[in-house]
């Protein structure tokens, strides 16, 4: 039998808000074709910008906001 355990690691990454308006800014698509590609509504993209979420964002939507716009957003973890 296999035993799976999960470890969820919270971290803060500041000015993270800071940095994926900037790499929108950069970007020619709108805010609605980016979401779409990233798999994410424009309700939730405007609360990650704001930093203004109830729960931490996930590394998984992190990296496809990073993939979606060519970017590195600098969210790194220790170990």
């Amino acid at each position: 039998m296999q035993v799976k355990r999960v470890v969820e690691v919270v971290q803060d990454f500041p000015d993270i808000g800071k940095r994926i308006k900037q790499a929108r800014e950069r970007d020619e698509r709108s805010v609605s074709q980016i979401c779409r590609e990233a798999g994410i509504s424009c309700a939730y993209w405007y609360q990650l910008k704001a930093e203004n979420l109830r729960a931490p964002a996930t590394e998984g939507i992190i990296r496809k906001i990073e993939a979606v716009l060519s970017v590195d957003l600098g969210v790194k973890f220790n170990g």
